[in-house]
């Protein structure tokens, strides 16, 4: 796939000589007085962008849906007095007028939108002829596809100054966080579009401000370039998000406590001692793949026998049993269960497949 050409962060309105780039400030704009109170907070404590919800698309139609475009007069009032740069959430075409009418400074577009190729393409339309910073959040549902091309939609319109936000995946399953972070699928974003920036959404992934800190940690370990953080003066009174919120003052000891380490090798040496691991972590990667193999060869074998005896491909007393004892040894050598199921139903689902074939040949 070709690049996109996409401009690094040195080409939006903010000064980027620190690590990482924040955006903070209140899930919800709610009243004048609360968006004037958090950006004075944001600003003690040395954060250049301010983000407040204008238009909040809710689950439920009867949850506070954001104080609509009035409140973009008080993001005004915030660039006046305060001299932070604005960023606020769109959501369809009137949005995106109202809020270049209002002089926001970044926009970005939320999960619940990216989902929704035509709601991005309309959106992107009227974007065209601004080049604003745009940053795009994952889609709720774990799919690379459906956010590369909400990207793609924009870049296509002549939008180069684009960053993209990991916000966490909904789940049916009961998790420590909110939304599953799913590592994996914006890192091969980043392997897929190095050129493009990224943001951490610890609030959105976590739904816990107890939370926020090992999910920004996380983030940074990961190289992420920005953070994206909901912060509220009261955060226990606000309207929206409540729990996931964290006052400003919270807010600056938790960057302070965050560890910022180099993405290369510091000199020769270390350089060295990791190539000498990585060539180890390549020789286990092969030999994984070729035990793999081996076991989808007897997976084969299998599925030929329950062919000649007429014997459905898949058994869950069996493959129950596989689960609970593969879970009882990796726990014991130090894997999480999250890891160990996933990685079993993997090989498990590549086994059927494998049968299925053999069956249906």
């Amino acid at each position: 796939m070709k690049n996109l050409e996409i401009k690094d962060l040195s080409s939006w309105p903010v000064d980027v000589s620190t690590r990482p780039m924040v955006i903070a400030g209140p899930c919800s704009a709610e009243t004048e007085e609360q968006v004037m109170d958090a950006a004075r907070g944001i600003k003690a404590a040395g954060i250049p962008i301010f983000r407040a919800g204008i238009w909040k698309p809710r689950t439920r139609p009867n949850s506070f849906e954001g104080i609509g475009a009035k409140g973009l007069i008080w993001l005004q009032k915030v660039k006046e007095e305060f001299g932070l740069i604005t960023a606020t959430e769109v959501a369809n075409a009137r949005h995106v007028e109202l809020a270049l009418g209002a002089g926001v400074d970044i926009l970005w577009i939320g999960a619940r939108t990216t989902v929704n190729p035509f709601a991005v393409q309309e959106i992107a339309d009227a974007l065209r002829g601004h080049d604003i910073p745009v940053l795009v959040k994952n889609p709720i549902n774990p799919d690379l596809e459906l956010w590369m091309g909400a990207i793609e939609r924009l870049h296509a319109v002549g939008l180069t100054r684009l960053a993209a936000i990991h916000r966490g995946f909904s789940t049916y399953q009961k998790l420590k966080y909110r939304n599953d972070p799913q590592w994996q699928i914006p890192i091969e974003l980043k392997r897929r579009m190095p050129q493009l920036p990224i943001f951490c959404d610890p609030s959105h992934i976590t739904g816990d401000r107890d939370l926020l800190e090992e999910i920004a940690q996380k983030s940074m370990d990961l190289n992420y370039e920005g953070l994206i953080i909901e912060s509220h003066c009261k955060p226990e009174e606000a309207w929206s998000d409540a729990k996931q919120q964290l006052t400003p003052v919270a807010l600056q000891e938790l960057l302070a406590n965050l560890v910022l380490r180099d993405p290369e090798a510091p000199n020769e040496l270390v350089d060295n001692t990791l190539g000498e691991l990585r060539h180890l972590i390549d020789d286990f990667d092969q030999k994984l793949l070729e035990l793999l193999e081996n076991r989808m060869q007897v997976a084969k074998t299998i599925g030929h026998y329950k062919k000649e005896n007429n014997i459905t491909v898949l058994q869950n007393k069996r493959w129950g049993s596989i689960l609970e004892k593969s879970m009882e040894i990796g726990k014991k050598k130090g894997f999480s269960e999250q890891f160990i199921n996933s990685l079993f139903k993997a090989i498990h689902q590549e086994s059927i497949n494998q049968q299925e074939e053999i069956m249906n040949s």
